[in-house]
């Protein structure tokens, strides 16, 4: 969807030589111009080259053809084909009186290499300029080789089809054979006569090579039938094959140079085409001319096959007895070939052209020679003429130049494959430039400028075809003005833009031959002339502008010249001017090489021109910061390009850095998981708009196809612009239709969404919508995993827990479910059950008691969800088994049977049970499900309200779940029950080695022996001997309790404390005196005077 603009467009004065050319070849080494004429050869130099500031054209080189009589004096010579040869440093030129001269532009020298009696027709070298074929005016081929030696040499009328005749394998005849919608008559209809050539055909042969030099077709006039015939050649002048008889097929012919398909061009009965034949012969696809009353003089593929110009000639002239000439620029796109540039030269004789070619250095650069010896340069350059607006109003517009005709597109509002569009807009004349209106809100009003200096504006919207829905509505004619520029030549303007209201801006030729003018127009404001456009402003700038930009945001407007340097345009009320483009510290910034492609951005605060040159190296100012672009385009603020590489990259403008080699290496490494700003695309995919407001990025194949992505860059950051204006509804369809993570929506500003839940739940105002949010609701911040922000400082992150200590999940949840219940529980009663289903711990059992009201008090609402839907929903959520035993665990029978319906559980298996628990007592029947259910401390509770009876249940039950604690707060301290599980916790902690607190529990109980062998087992003697002097024991046996006890401290080395138990309870000195000195007691001296008196 790109069309052709004119870059720049160079021409020179009238060069003073006798004659008018015939034929010339440009020198690939230094870009001058050889041009042959009817008596000389001249080396033009024109004052236009890049660089060089040559005031006046020169002539480098001159010879005569007439004064070695290699050409007759009268002027009837005709020079029938010249080549450059620059390894010989000569240029090689072949006469119709069969003389071929080498003209050496060393030596000035003129050298006769061969001369052919019968005359030369024509000639033509082959791409790698190791042979050259020669037409004779015997209608023979001659091969020779860059040496000028011959090869071979065969007639051009073969006999014979060629090496590469079709086989037929005899599978039918042709009266058998279906015939499709032609019928059985085709099999009985008679070929048709071959016509002749036009009359007005040259009847000149002619000669074409493919790119790679292995095949060279010959287009001639066969004598038998007087038509043309093709017939195509190898390197060896091996015949392969001849085209099929076609009538009214003309001379041109040029073979494209990267295919396998040759065009000329075709007279039909009621309209005129350009045919495709293949190497066999067979035709293979054609386009109609736009005018049936004019031929075809040349075609001419550039030197990449992206572009085929087409020389056309009025056939009748005009009053005034003179023809009009035109050259056409066509492209092709998805099989359909577009009008791209239609230049009219007018009727003047001497302005018409006389020799036309493409550069073979440079493919979009086509040069001219008029009969007045006038030379032309156009640079060409694609582009992309998008509306320029980034507001929900701009409809992303693209229009596509189709000759007369504009091709708009509307992408906001559908995606059309090219060759269709939106809609049409018919022109009166050929269009060579389409633009926008830069202002917002107006950005979809369009101007067309024709061929005939006429400027159409559209805007509004017109009306559809009536009984059709329109999804665009196309623009309408609302202006018309004539341009009024004072320039000479075809395409005096170039580059233009519409800036404001009625305010217009091109470039136009300088005043000088290395300057351009860049002109304001306006529309004209004397009486009279309410539609043209006058000039206002005219500024002369030194160089040749290839380039304007304009922002819209900022009104800012740079030109580029062709050097690269860049240049600022202030408008100002009262005058024009234009400055160097300075960064914010003064240096002068330019591009090291002119770019074709240009925009305006700004980074960190500072506005900068985006540049893009031929060979796919990508500038910001003068740092380069890739080398392998195809594409880009700068929207909000992003900087969205294509690679070499296969990727679409989305960089952010605010976090973008200017070290090119920062970005050339994110460009070329292989992007992370969570990477947003790469995403992989079709190989030689080009950017043709991005949808503003939007998500969507527009890109076209090499084929011409169109694809629709949604960049997770454009995608996330328009999210969070939606989030940020509390656009919930917007935002949760496009995260639901491109798979986004709904926990987006609160983690990218959780005090935001907590504050607005009822704004959310207005905006989504669907169950389901609800429904699928609490679903996919998550423990992780997804701005830290899946989504991390580039620029995470604007970003308020959620953490993993709210503010009050809980987690996100159910933070969410039971804000959600507040909300609900106060707007209205009964329409969104399934997300309430959702948002029970949904928490950290689900509350299967608040959520079955709602279904459970819903079945006791049925709502009378019309729509009011039923008991019987909301189950049937809960099933949904929960596995059947889960959600029956927690139905169970409800104790309603009625809601047990609707879960266990629902279930796939045997009526056998679930019956029986149900019918046994109604049978018992309700605490027993509580009991006995919550031992099903394995909540035992349920069970307990329930079981305890039994009776005596069960208690022995309560005990086995107590000793199997080790519910000690529970059980002891069910029963008073006083009860037989109490002391029972006292005497088993005890029990129980004396097995988990605990003995201490086992004895305390049975004292506590009035278990005084059983106390007394706990404290025993586990030493502690203080424990022990309060309870043997509470029991009370003989003083004998507490003695004896004193010594044993003192025993087992010894043996677990507790010496002090074994001293004092025999000193306060045993009274065994001797045992004492030792324990003493063994632990240094102070009074051991004493106790020793003691122990001697007793046994004194």
């Amino acid at each position: 969807m790109r069309n052709l603009k004119l870059l720049k467009c160079l021409s020179s004065v009238e060069l003073q030589s006798p004659g008018s050319p015939q034929c010339f070849s440009v020198r690939t080494d230094t870009g001058s111009l050889l041009i042959s004429s009817q008596f000389s050869i001249t080396e033009y130099d024109p004052p236009y080259r890049t660089g060089e500031l040559t005031l006046w054209p020169g002539v480098l080189n001159e010879v005569s053809l007439t004064s070695e009589d290699y050409l007759p004096e009268d002027g009837q010579g005709v020079v029938v084909g010249i080549q450059d040869l620059p390894d010989q440093e000569s240029v090689c030129v072949a006469t119709s009186r069969g003389d071929v001269v080498l003209y050496n532009l060393s030596t000035n020298q003129l050298e006769c290499v061969g001369t052919v009696d019968s005359g030369l027709t024509a000639m033509s070298w082959s791409p790698d300029q190791e042979v050259v074929v020669f037409c004779t005016g015997q209608e023979t081929i001659i091969l020779m080789t860059k040496d000028f030696e011959p090869i071979t040499e065969v007639d051009i009328h073969q006999n014979e089809f060629g090496e590469g005749k079709f086989i037929t394998v005899g599978w039918g005849k042709k009266e058998t054979q279906f015939h499709g919608s032609e019928g059985k008559q085709a099999a009985q209809k008679k070929a048709a006569e071959v016509q002749p050539a036009v009359p007005w055909d040259d009847r000149r042969p002619r000669i074409t090579w493919r790119g790679d030099g292995q095949l060279f077709a010959v287009s001639a006039i066969c004598p038998q039938t007087g038509a043309r015939k093709v017939r195509v050649w190898n390197r060896e002048c091996v015949l392969q094959a001849t085209s099929e008889a076609v009538n009214g097929l003309e001379q041109p012919l040029c073979w494209k140079p990267s295919g396998s398909l040759i065009a000329s061009s075709q007279r039909h009965p009621n309209k005129h085409s350009v045919v495709f034949m293949e190497k066999n012969g067979l035709l293979h696809g054609d386009f109609t001319l736009p005018f049936a009353k004019e031929k075809v003089k040349e075609l001419l593929w550039n030197s990449d096959s992206s572009v085929l110009a087409v020389w056309l000639e009025d056939m009748n002239p005009g009053e005034d007895g003179k023809r009009n000439t035109y050259i056409q620029l066509w492209t092709v796109g998805n099989y359909h070939w577009y009008l791209k540039q239609s230049l009219h030269f007018g009727n003047d004789p001497l302005k018409a052209p006389a020799c036309l070619c493409w550069d073979p250095e440079k493919p979009l650069r086509l040069h001219l020679l008029t009969r007045a010896w006038a030379s032309y340069t156009y640079d060409w350059g694609w582009c992309t003429d998008r509306s320029p607006g980034d507001d929900s109003q701009d409809n992303a517009n693209v229009a596509v130049i189709d000759g007369d005709k504009v091709l708009v597109t509307t992408f906001r509002q559908c995606v059309v494959p090219p060759p269709m569009c939106s809609y049409e807009l018919q022109l009166p004349a050929a269009v060579n430039m389409v633009t926008f209106h830069s202002q917002p809100q107006r950005t979809n009003e369009l101007a067309a400028l024709t061929a005939d200096s006429r400027l159409h504006i559209y805007a509004g919207n017109g009306k559809g075809a009536p009984g059709f829905r329109v999804v665009s509505k196309p623009s309408v004619l609302q202006k018309t003005y004539s341009v009024a520029v004072d320039q000479e030549g075809v395409l005096a303007m170039r580059l233009l833009l519409w800036l404001k209201e009625d305010v217009f801006v091109a470039v136009a030729g300088g005043d000088g031959l290395n300057q351009s003018s860049l002109l304001f127009l306006k529309p004209a404001e004397t009486e009279g002339s309410d539609n043209r456009l006058e000039i206002r402003s005219k500024v002369e700038v030194e160089g040749h502008v290839i380039s304007l930009c304009h922002s819209p945001k900022s009104d800012t407007l740079a030109l580029q010249l062709e050097d690269g340097q860049i240049r600022r345009v202030h408008c100002d009320s009262t005058e024009v001017t234009v400055s160097e483009w300075k960064d914010s510290t003064g240096y002068t910034v330019n591009f090291p090489l002119p770019c074709v492609h240009t925009a305006l951005c700004t980074i960190n605060g500072q506005e900068h021109v985006v540049g893009l040159t031929e060979r796919y190296h990508l500038y910001i100012g003068d740092s380069e910061v890739a080398s392998n672009v195809s594409s880009f385009v700068v929207y909000d603020e992003f900087l969205l390009l294509t690679t070499h590489a296969h990727t679409c990259r989305c960089l952010h403008l605010a976090t973008m850095s200017l070290k090119g080699e920062t970005i050339d290496a994110a460009l070329s490494s292989e992007a992370t998981q969570n990477d947003e700003s790469t995403r992989r695309v079709e190989r030689g995919s080009r950017i043709v708009t991005v949808v503003p407001q939007d998500t969507r990025l527009i890109l076209q194949m090499p084929r011409g196809n169109l694809e629709t992505i949604h960049h997770r860059a454009l995608v996330l950051a328009q999210l969070r612009k939606w989030l940020d204006d509390l656009k919930f509804r917007d935002a949760f369809e496009c995260m639901r239709k491109l798979r986004i993570n709904l926990n987006l929506i609160y983690d990218h500003n959780p005090k935001v969404f907590l504050e607005n839940v009822e704004t959310f739940l207005n905006q989504i105002d669907s169950i389901n919508n609800v429904n699928l949010f609490l679903t996919e609701l998550k423990e992780d911040d997804t701005t830290k995993t899946m989504y991390p922000n580039p620029a995470s400082a604007a970003c308020q992150s959620a953490s993993a827990s709210g503010a009050d200590g809980k987690k996100k999940v159910d933070t969410i949840c039971d804000a959600l479910r507040s909300a609900m219940e106060t707007l209205d529980p009964l329409k969104f009663c399934l997300c309430i059950l959702t948002s029970h289903v949904r928490k950290t711990t689900p509350e299967l059992e608040i959520a079955l008691q709602k279904v459970h009201e819903l079945r006791v008090n049925p709502p009378s609402e019309k729509n009011a969800v039923s008991a019987e839907e909301a189950l049937k929903y809960l099933l949904f959520l929960v596995n059947v088994n889960e959600l029956y035993e927690h139905s169970l665990g409800t104790y309603d029978f009625d809601l047990v049977l609707m879960v266990a319906e629902k279930s796939q559980k045997d009526p056998k298996e679930y019956l029986p049970f149900l019918n046994m628990l109604k049978t018992l007592e309700p605490n027993y029947q509580r009991y006995t499900i919550d031992k099903h259910l394995k909540r035992y401390k349920k069970a307990l509770h329930h079981l305890s309200k039994c009776g005596e009876e069960h208690f022995t249940e309560v005990l086995n039950l107590v000793k199997d779940q080790r519910l000690y604690t529970e059980a002891l707060q069910l029963y008073p301290a006083e009860s037989q029950q109490y002391k029972m599980l006292s005497v088993a916790y005890a029990e129980h902690l004396v097995e988990q080695q605990q003995a201490e607190q086992a004895g305390l529990l049975l004292w506590r109980c009035g278990e005084m022996p059983r106390a007394l062998q706990a404290f025993v087992s586990c030493i502690s003697w203080r424990h022990a001997l309060a309870v043997a002097v509470h029991i009370p024991l003989p003083p004998e046996q507490l003695a004896q309790l004193a010594r044993d006890l003192a025993e087992k401290l010894i043996e677990v080395r507790r010496h002090a404390e074994a001293a004092v138990l025999l000193e306060q309870y045993a009274k065994v000195l001797e045992t004492l005196l030792l324990l003493s000195i063994h632990q240094h007691r102070p009074d051991s001296g004493v106790l020793f005077s003691q122990f001697s008196n007793v046994h004194h």
